[in-house]
C-alpha cells in the first residue's frame, strides 16, 4: 500500500507524467474494451465505400473497401501497444545486459560493446529496418523483432555510463570484498540501480518504435493481415482528394499516441533525475 502511495505520489508530481500516464491508461481501456466501443469488425468489407463523416452508422466514415474508420482506430491501438511493448522490451534487455557488461567489466569487452554500438549507431535504423523487412518478410512479429533488435544501442549507452559510475561505488566494492562474483555483482547491484535511466529511455522508445511500424506500413512493407494505423495512412494516401478522413484520423491517432509516450517519457526522466531531487517529495 505504502509503495502504491509512494508511485501515485509522484507521478502527481510531475504534469507531463501524469498527463502521459493518464493518456496510457486510455489506451489500454481502449485495448481492453475494444469489443465494447464498436460494434464493428475493423476486417469486414462492408458495402458501404468511402461514406464521409457523420453518417449514423460510421461517424469517422469508411475506407474505398467499406471498413469502418472508426473500428480501424479502435483495433489498430492494439496493433501499436503491441509493437511498442514487444520491440522496447527486447531492445531494453539487451540494452541492460550489453551495456552492463561493457561497463561493469570494461576492457576488451567495453572496447568491443563500445565499437559495435558505434556501428549501429551510425547506420540508418529505418535503411537497416526496411533491408531486414525486406529479406525476412513483413509479417508483425518479424517487424517487432528487428525494431527491437536494431534500437538497443541508445539503451546499451545509457546502461554502460551508469555501470562505469557504479562500479566504483562503495556498496559495490564492499561486495568484492566478502567474495561475490562478477556476475552476482552486476545482476544484484549494477543492474537493479543502474536500470532508471533505461526505463526512460524506453517509454520514448515505445513511441518511436510505433513510428516506425507506421513508416513501414506507409512505404507498403507492413502487414497486411494486420489493422494498423500506417496502414491505413498507406490505404488513404491515394484518396486524399476525394477521401481525406481515411488517412487522417490515422495519421492523428499516430500523433497523439506519440505524443503520449513522449511526455511519459520526459515525466519519467524528469522524476527519476537526481538532481531535481527525490521523487515524491
Amino acid at each position: 500500500m505504502k509503495l502504491i502511495k509512494k508511485i501515485l505520489r509522484t507521478i502527481k508530481s510531475d504534469r507531463l507524467l501524469l498527463a502521459g500516464c493518464i493518456g496510457i491508461c486510455i489506451l489500454l481501456f481502449i485495448v481492453v474494451a475494444a469489443p465494447l466501443i464498436t460494434e464493428y469488425d475493423a476486417k469486414l468489407f462492408g458495402p458501404d465505400a468511402l461514406v464521409a463523416p457523420g453518417d449514423p452508422a460510421h461517424p469517422l466514415g469508411t475506407n474505398h473497401l467499406g471498413q469502418d474508420i472508426w473500428s480501424m482506430l479502435i483495433y489498430g491501438t492494439r496493433t501499436s501497444l503491441m509493437v511498442a511493448v514487444v520491440a522496447s522490451f527486447i531492445s531494453a534487455l539487451l540494452g541492460i545486459i550489453i551495456g552492463g557488461i561493457a561497463g561493469f567489466f570494461g576492457g576488451w569487452a567495453d572496447r568491443i560493446i563500445s565499437e559495435l554500438i558505434n556501428v549501429f549507431l551510425m547506420i540508418p535504423t529505418l535503411f537497416l529496418v526496411l533491408l531486414i523487412v525486406a529479406m525476412f518478410g513483413s509479417s508483425i512479429l518479424n517487424i517487432m523483432i528487428v525494431i527491437g533488435l536494431t534500437s538497443w544501442p541508445s539503451n546499451a549507452k545509457l546502461m554502460r555510463a551508469q555501470a562505469l559510475s557504479l562500479r566504483e561505488r562503495t556498496f559495490v566494492k564492499s561486495a568484492q570484498a566478502m567474495g561475490e562474483n562478477r556476475r552476482q555483482i552486476l545482476m544484484k547491484y549494477i543492474i537493479p540501480n543502474g536500470v532508471f535511466p533505461v526505463v526512460a529511455n524506453t517509454t520514448v522508445g515505445m513511441a518511436n518504435a510505433i513510428l516506425l511500424e507506421a513508416s513501414l506500413s506507409f512505404l507498403g512493407l507492413g502487414d497486411p493481415t494486420v489493422i494498423s494505423w500506417g496502414q491505413m495512412v498507406y490505404d488513404g494516401k491515394q484518396y486524399l482528394t476525394s477521401a481525406w478522413w481515411i488517412a487522417a484520423f490515422g495519421g492523428v491517432a499516430i500523433c497523439l499516441t506519440l505524443l503520449i509516450f513522449y511526455m511519459t517519457g520526459d515525466g519519467l526522466n524528469h522524476v527519476l533525475n537526481p538532481k531535481h531531487g527525490k521523487a515524491g517529495e
